[in-house]
Protein backbone atom coordinates (compact mmCIF):
# COMPACT_ATOMS: atom_id res chain seq x y z
CA UNK A 1 0.00 0.00 0.00
CA UNK A 2 0.92 3.77 -0.40
CA UNK A 3 -0.57 7.01 0.51
CA UNK A 4 0.25 10.50 -1.76
CA UNK A 5 2.68 13.00 -0.16
CA UNK A 6 -0.11 15.64 -0.13
CA UNK A 7 -2.21 13.40 1.66
CA UNK A 8 0.51 12.29 4.59
CA UNK A 9 1.39 16.24 4.71
CA UNK A 10 -2.38 16.98 5.29
CA UNK A 11 -3.05 14.21 8.24
CA UNK A 12 0.31 15.38 9.92
CA UNK A 13 -0.64 19.23 10.13
CA UNK A 14 -4.24 17.77 11.09
CA UNK A 15 -3.05 15.93 13.79
CA UNK A 16 -0.05 18.11 15.23
CA UNK A 17 -1.50 21.44 14.34
CA UNK A 18 2.02 23.60 13.73
CA UNK A 19 0.14 26.80 12.75
CA UNK A 20 -0.90 27.30 16.50
CA UNK A 21 2.72 27.00 17.58
CA UNK A 22 5.65 29.97 17.64
CA UNK A 23 8.37 27.79 17.04
CA UNK A 24 12.29 27.88 16.68
CA UNK A 25 12.06 26.38 13.19
CA UNK A 26 9.31 25.50 10.32
CA UNK A 27 7.12 22.74 11.39
CA UNK A 28 5.84 20.08 8.58
CA UNK A 29 7.28 19.52 5.23
CA UNK A 30 10.39 20.89 4.92
CA UNK A 31 12.27 18.94 1.99
CA UNK A 32 10.09 17.30 -0.91
CA UNK A 33 10.61 13.88 -1.94
CA UNK A 34 9.13 11.65 -4.31
CA UNK A 35 4.76 12.19 -4.48
CA UNK A 36 3.93 8.86 -3.98
CA UNK A 37 5.20 7.28 0.13
CA UNK A 38 5.22 3.48 1.06
CA UNK A 39 8.04 3.58 3.93
CA UNK A 40 8.39 6.04 6.74
CA UNK A 41 11.68 5.66 8.82
CA UNK A 42 11.60 7.72 12.14
CA UNK A 43 13.85 9.23 14.18
CA UNK A 44 15.44 12.04 16.76
CA UNK A 45 17.52 14.63 14.55
CA UNK A 46 18.21 14.56 10.96
CA UNK A 47 21.71 14.00 10.98
CA UNK A 48 23.66 12.55 8.11
CA UNK A 49 23.78 9.16 9.71
CA UNK A 50 19.92 8.91 10.12
CA UNK A 51 19.81 9.93 6.47
CA UNK A 52 22.56 7.01 5.96
CA UNK A 53 20.31 4.55 7.11
CA UNK A 54 17.07 5.47 6.00
CA UNK A 55 18.74 5.72 2.09
CA UNK A 56 19.50 1.95 3.24
CA UNK A 57 15.96 0.62 4.52
CA UNK A 58 14.50 2.38 1.05
CA UNK A 59 12.72 5.09 3.06
CA UNK A 60 10.38 7.95 1.25
CA UNK A 61 10.29 10.02 4.36
CA UNK A 62 12.12 10.89 6.99
CA UNK A 63 10.32 12.23 10.05
CA UNK A 64 12.01 13.61 13.17
CA UNK A 65 11.61 16.03 15.87
CA UNK A 66 14.55 17.64 14.89
CA UNK A 67 14.95 18.88 10.84
CA UNK A 68 16.43 22.07 9.98
CA UNK A 69 16.25 25.40 9.07
CA UNK A 70 16.40 27.01 13.29
CA UNK A 71 16.01 30.39 13.94
CA UNK A 72 19.58 32.15 14.24
CA UNK A 73 21.26 29.81 12.29
CA UNK A 74 23.52 30.84 9.39
CA UNK A 75 20.70 30.58 6.05
CA UNK A 76 23.33 29.37 3.67
CA UNK A 77 23.76 25.86 2.93
CA UNK A 78 26.86 24.85 2.96
CA UNK A 79 29.06 22.42 4.48
CA UNK A 80 26.91 19.47 6.46
CA UNK A 81 23.83 21.33 6.33
CA UNK A 82 24.31 20.89 2.36
CA UNK A 83 25.57 17.27 2.20
CA UNK A 84 22.34 16.52 4.51
CA UNK A 85 20.12 18.35 2.10
CA UNK A 86 21.97 16.70 -1.62
CA UNK A 87 21.43 13.24 -0.18
CA UNK A 88 18.05 13.84 0.81
CA UNK A 89 17.09 15.48 -2.45
CA UNK A 90 19.33 12.66 -4.49
CA UNK A 91 17.27 10.05 -3.19
CA UNK A 92 14.26 11.91 -3.34
CA UNK A 93 13.36 11.60 0.71
CA UNK A 94 10.74 14.06 2.02
CA UNK A 95 11.80 15.69 5.41
CA UNK A 96 8.89 16.30 8.19
CA UNK A 97 9.90 17.69 10.97
CA UNK A 98 7.81 18.43 13.97
CA UNK A 99 9.39 20.59 17.23
CA UNK A 100 7.34 22.16 19.65
CA UNK A 101 4.05 20.85 18.22
CA UNK A 102 5.47 17.40 19.01
CA UNK A 103 6.33 18.09 22.41
CA UNK A 104 2.64 19.24 23.24
CA UNK A 105 0.49 16.36 21.68
CA UNK A 106 -1.27 14.96 24.55
CA UNK A 107 -1.56 11.33 23.42
CA UNK A 108 1.09 10.68 20.96
CA UNK A 109 3.52 13.58 22.15
CA UNK A 110 6.82 13.31 23.25
CA UNK A 111 5.90 14.20 27.20
CA UNK A 112 3.08 11.46 27.43
CA UNK A 113 5.09 8.95 25.42
CA UNK A 114 7.96 9.42 27.98
CA UNK A 115 5.24 8.90 30.69
CA UNK A 116 4.16 6.03 29.06
CA UNK A 117 7.91 4.66 29.40
CA UNK A 118 8.36 5.18 32.80
CA UNK A 119 4.69 4.54 34.26
CA UNK A 120 3.99 8.10 34.92
CA UNK A 121 0.11 8.84 35.96
CA UNK A 122 -0.47 12.14 33.71
CA UNK A 123 -2.63 14.53 36.47
CA UNK A 124 -1.99 17.98 34.85
CA UNK A 125 0.23 20.68 33.41
CA UNK A 126 2.19 23.47 34.72
CA UNK A 127 2.47 26.09 32.13
CA UNK A 128 -1.16 26.35 32.19
CA UNK A 129 -0.77 29.87 30.76
CA UNK A 130 1.04 28.89 27.73
CA UNK A 131 -1.43 28.57 24.66
CA UNK A 132 0.36 24.45 23.77
CA UNK A 133 1.51 23.48 27.41
CA UNK A 134 4.53 21.20 27.51
CA UNK A 135 5.24 20.73 31.13
CA UNK A 136 3.59 17.88 32.74
CA UNK A 137 2.65 17.00 36.64
CA UNK A 138 1.81 13.26 37.64
CA UNK A 139 2.87 10.76 39.89
CA UNK A 140 4.91 7.40 40.25
CA UNK A 141 2.71 4.44 40.08
CA UNK A 142 5.39 3.18 42.64
CA UNK A 143 7.47 5.50 45.00
CA UNK A 144 11.03 5.78 44.73
CA UNK A 145 13.98 6.34 46.61
CA UNK A 146 16.01 8.97 44.79
CA UNK A 147 19.20 5.91 44.01
CA UNK A 148 16.30 3.57 43.29
CA UNK A 149 14.44 6.12 40.45
CA UNK A 150 18.23 6.56 39.08
CA UNK A 151 18.68 2.69 38.40
CA UNK A 152 15.20 2.95 37.30
CA UNK A 153 16.10 5.41 34.53
CA UNK A 154 18.91 3.66 33.23
CA UNK A 155 17.18 0.71 32.97
CA UNK A 156 13.96 2.26 30.87
CA UNK A 157 16.17 5.19 29.08
CA UNK A 158 19.11 3.08 28.36
CA UNK A 159 21.77 6.12 29.62
CA UNK A 160 22.74 6.82 32.77
CA UNK A 161 21.14 9.75 34.18
CA UNK A 162 22.25 13.02 36.11
CA UNK A 163 21.04 13.40 39.74
CA UNK A 164 20.68 15.94 42.29
CA UNK A 165 19.33 14.69 45.55
CA UNK A 166 16.12 16.10 46.75
CA UNK A 167 15.27 16.42 50.46
CA UNK A 168 12.36 14.08 50.73
CA UNK A 169 13.06 10.21 51.32
CA UNK A 170 10.77 9.10 48.78
CA UNK A 171 9.71 10.44 45.63
CA UNK A 172 6.22 10.07 44.40
CA UNK A 173 5.54 13.08 42.61
CA UNK A 174 7.11 14.51 39.51
CA UNK A 175 7.19 17.57 37.26
CA UNK A 176 8.69 16.45 33.87
CA UNK A 177 9.82 17.98 30.53
CA UNK A 178 11.41 16.18 27.53
CA UNK A 179 14.66 17.68 25.91
CA UNK A 180 16.45 20.98 26.65
CA UNK A 181 13.88 21.98 29.60
CA UNK A 182 15.64 22.47 32.07
CA UNK A 183 14.52 26.40 32.89
CA UNK A 184 11.49 25.26 34.15
CA UNK A 185 12.65 23.83 37.46
CA UNK A 186 11.54 26.62 39.38
CA UNK A 187 8.22 26.16 37.79
CA UNK A 188 8.31 22.50 39.10
CA UNK A 189 9.44 23.67 42.77
CA UNK A 190 6.97 26.36 43.05
CA UNK A 191 4.47 22.98 42.39
CA UNK A 192 5.59 21.26 45.65
CA UNK A 193 6.22 17.77 43.37
CA UNK A 194 8.95 16.05 45.08
CA UNK A 195 11.47 15.30 41.76
CA UNK A 196 11.64 17.20 38.65
CA UNK A 197 12.60 15.56 35.39
CA UNK A 198 14.08 16.44 31.54
CA UNK A 199 16.61 16.18 29.23
CA UNK A 200 19.52 18.24 30.07
CA UNK A 201 21.32 19.75 33.12
CA UNK A 202 22.95 23.27 33.56
CA UNK A 203 25.40 24.97 35.52
CA UNK A 204 22.43 27.35 37.36
CA UNK A 205 20.35 23.98 37.78
CA UNK A 206 22.28 22.19 40.28
CA UNK A 207 22.32 25.05 42.88
CA UNK A 208 18.63 25.53 42.57
CA UNK A 209 17.63 22.00 43.02
CA UNK A 210 20.04 22.21 46.17
CA UNK A 211 17.96 25.14 47.63
CA UNK A 212 14.68 24.34 46.81
CA UNK A 213 15.00 20.54 47.79
CA UNK A 214 13.62 19.19 44.98
CA UNK A 215 15.11 16.48 43.21
CA UNK A 216 16.17 16.65 39.82
CA UNK A 217 17.04 14.34 37.03
CA UNK A 218 18.95 15.18 33.70
CA UNK A 219 17.88 12.23 31.82
CA UNK A 220 19.27 12.50 28.43
CA UNK A 221 17.63 15.40 25.81
CA UNK A 222 18.12 12.69 22.84
CA UNK A 223 16.75 9.69 25.37
CA UNK A 224 13.78 11.59 26.51
CA UNK A 225 12.99 12.39 23.03
CA UNK A 226 12.65 8.81 21.38
CA UNK A 227 9.29 8.04 22.00
CA UNK A 228 7.19 10.28 20.32
CA UNK A 229 8.48 10.54 16.91
CA UNK A 230 7.63 6.65 17.37
CA UNK A 231 4.28 7.03 18.20
CA UNK A 232 3.68 9.23 15.26
CA UNK A 233 5.20 7.14 12.92
CA UNK A 234 3.21 4.04 14.24
CA UNK A 235 0.13 6.45 13.81
CA UNK A 236 0.79 7.04 10.36
CA UNK A 237 1.70 3.24 9.62
CA UNK A 238 -2.13 1.72 10.76
CA UNK A 239 -4.51 4.68 9.28
CA UNK A 240 -2.40 4.26 5.83
CA UNK A 241 -1.39 0.71 5.57
CA UNK A 242 2.20 1.44 4.80
CA UNK A 243 5.66 0.53 6.77
CA UNK A 244 7.08 2.58 9.49
CA UNK A 245 10.75 1.98 11.15
CA UNK A 246 12.56 3.70 13.58
CA UNK A 247 16.26 4.09 13.60
CA UNK A 248 18.39 4.95 16.78
CA UNK A 249 21.26 7.07 16.55
CA UNK A 250 23.12 6.59 19.56
CA UNK A 251 23.76 10.07 21.25
CA UNK A 252 24.76 10.56 24.92
CA UNK A 253 23.68 14.21 24.74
Amino acid sequence: MSVSLKELESELNTLLIPEQFTDYCPNGLQLQGCSEIKKIVSGVTACQALIDAAVEVNADVLLVHHGYFWRGEDQTITGLKKNRIQSLLEHEISLFAYHLPLDAHKELGNNVQLAQKLDFVVEDVLDKSAKNPIVFKGRLQKSHTFNDFMHFLAARLEREPIGITGSTEKISTIAWCTGAAQKYIEMAAEAGVDAYLTGEISEPTVHIARETGLHFFSAGHHATERYGVQAIGDYLARKFNIFHEFIDIDNPA
